[in-house]
């Protein structure tokens, strides 16, 4: 949801705003490659999920379904969403069951790249404290590529989406 997370990995993602998912509720126990919990939508008839709506060229949504793991932890499915007064299509990952594991936390920097995605596109504040909420737990790998890329992303973040 970071543009600048989203922008370093495909040159064409252009911010088109926000959206919510209704029927959706978002859970953090997508199995990761690195142990951790991952952020997913999963049926959820009297919730919805705010997030932030993005075009990308064709060229990059193949480039990140191989980064997110389309075939190998994620699906790419279409969802309906509310955009501007308007019901329109977009595409998420969705874990499937079988990549789930309830028991799983994010690690703290994934949390806080979801958290500060929420502050940079201005959510509402009560799902912003609802993600705040979220259990996470320190990556025990300092030097992990993917920590070190978030935790330089965050440093360039205003401070008060950082602290919560």
């Amino acid at each position: 949801m970071l543009s600048a997370r989203l922008t370093a990995r495909c040159a064409s993602a252009r911010v088109i705003g926000t959206a919510v998912a209704a029927g959706y509720d978002i859970a953090f126990d997508k199995i990761g490659q690195d142990g951790s919990g991952k952020a997913t939508l999963l049926r959820a008839s009297t919730r919805s999920v705010h997030g932030a709506l993005f075009h990308l060229d064709d060229v990059d949504l193949a480039l990140l379904d191989q980064i997110e793991g389309v075939g190998r932890g994620y699906d790419r499915q279409s969802v309906s969403v509310r955009h501007d007064n308007k019901v329109e299509q977009a595409v998420t990952y969705i874990a499937p069951d079988s990549c789930r594991d309830a028991t799983l936390l994010p690690f703290d920097w994934y949390r806080g790249l979801v958290v500060a995605g929420a502050h940079e596109r201005r959510l509402p504040s009560d799902w912003i404290e609802r993600v705040q909420r979220i259990v996470s737990l320190p990556d025990p790998q300092t030097d992990r590529p993917r920590r070190l890329e978030a935790m330089q992303i965050l440093s360039r973040c205003p401070a008060e989406w950082l602290n919560g």
